[in-house]
């Protein structure tokens, strides 16, 4: 699959925004959330996804989702990766 293909499908699916995500080799991310819904799938590389403190080691294939506000962790592979992720962002109010 592309990354043309994987936006095509995801916008399909309801999902308003797709990014590539390229992380630098051995980068950590503390534990944090977004407002948005991710799904994601992992391309290059390799990571390690903990929530509620289960971790799980994801390589090229693998896929994750976030629910919005939903805290998590992130630590990369020595060789980096990427990752194309459908976001779903709240809808504004008026």
């Amino acid at each position: 699959m592309d990354f043309d293909t994987y936006a095509d499908t995801m916008k399909k699916q309801g999902f308003d925004q797709v990014v590539e995500r390229v992380w630098k080799p051995a980068t950590v991310v503390e534990e944090h959330s977004h407002p948005f819904h991710a799904r994601a799938l992992i391309v290059q590389g390799e990571m390690w996804l903990t929530v509620d403190g289960r971790t799980e080691h994801l390589l090229p294939g693998g896929t994750f989702e976030l629910t919005p506000n939903l805290p998590h962790a992130e630590r990369y592979g020595p060789d980096g990766a990427t990752y194309w992720v459908a976001r779903r962002n709240p809808k504004a109010r008026n």
